[in-house]
């Protein structure tokens, strides 16, 4: 029936209908990262603060897990293996593989449970569900740059001198990130829907553990599987990691292979992410 104005009542409700829908393409996450960086800098702040809440030691836990774990392959791998050490101490070598492998298995892991743990916000309110997960890996980070202290200070115990390759960390850092970032959004998506994710992704962190050059040199691969075995994205990152700290010769192909693979991981990450996303709150 139309009112006083000669507007029906179904025309006045279209009037006032709006209907917000993610932007699918992949190239605009660094643009809604930047327009929503407030939620960004709230979400991440408030993960620092409450992760390692109402414990003993609190932040020690990021220096003591790896720490443990480069004790144990030391001793099995460099002790009892007698594996190559490339003519630096076993626990640098392991340590110097263990931080980037810990940042990445820990980031991945937060990045895929991070849209369950954020249910109720998703539910309620519109945002980029992209900065959900990407928000969850600067903890990780966090824990990284602590554990780099630790490595400081077994470099000056076994008076170490690291190789002028130490200003590349960075990039490899990056390299790590977007590895991370790009597993973290396919397993956070999926997440949403099938919650047999939660019980896969643990699962994934310890076999990638025993498959990445972690507790061993990549050089123990014969050289006709190296550029197979460098599509694990986290050989080329440890292999870089170590190339940054003790010098010596980098597997160029390898390594081009294992960039390559962070770049496709992150790029196919971010659009599977963008064309589920419109679903998130119908199954959270």
């Amino acid at each position: 029936m139309p009112d006083n104005l000669g507007f029906s009542k179904s025309a006045e409700a279209e009037k006032f209908d709006l209907i917000i829908e993610p932007n699918r393409a992949a190239s605009a996450f660094f643009k809604e990262l930047v327009r929503y960086r407030e939620l960004f800098y709230f979400l991440a702040w408030r993960d620092i603060l409450v992760r390692y809440k109402q414990t003993v030691i609190g932040i020690a836990w990021s220096v003591i897990r790896p720490f443990l774990t480069m004790i144990v392959f030391s001793v099995v791998f460099g002790r009892l293996a007698k594996l190559p050490n490339e003519g630096v101490p076993y626990p640098i070598l392991v340590f110097s593989a263990m931080l980037p492998w810990q940042y990445f298995a820990n980031a991945m892991q937060e990045s895929s449970n991070s849209l369950i743990a954020e249910s109720r916000l998703i539910s309620k309110v519109y945002f980029p569900r992209l900065i959900v997960p990407t928000s969850s890996v600067i903890v990780s980070a966090v824990d990284f740059l602590i554990s780099l202290v630790l490595l400081g200070v077994l470099m000056l115990w076994y008076g170490f001198i690291p190789s002028p390759g130490m200003v590349l960390l960075p990039f490899f850092f990056l390299m790590a990130t977007l590895a991370a970032l790009g597993v973290g959004f396919w397993l956070s998506a999926l997440n949403v829907k099938y919650r047999d994710f939660r019980y896969i992704v643990p699962f994934l962190v310890q076999f990638g553990l025993y498959v990445s050059p972690v507790g061993f040199s990549s050089s123990v691969v014969p050289e006709r599987w190296r550029a197979l075995y460098s599509l694990n994205p986290m050989v080329g990152v440890i292999d870089g990691f170590r190339w940054c700290i003790q010098g010596g010769f980098l597997y160029l192909p390898g390594f081009a292979v294992s960039v390559a693979t962070s770049a496709l991981l992150f790029w196919s990450g971010v659009k599977f992410f963008r064309r589920t996303e419109r679903f998130f709150a119908d199954f959270i």
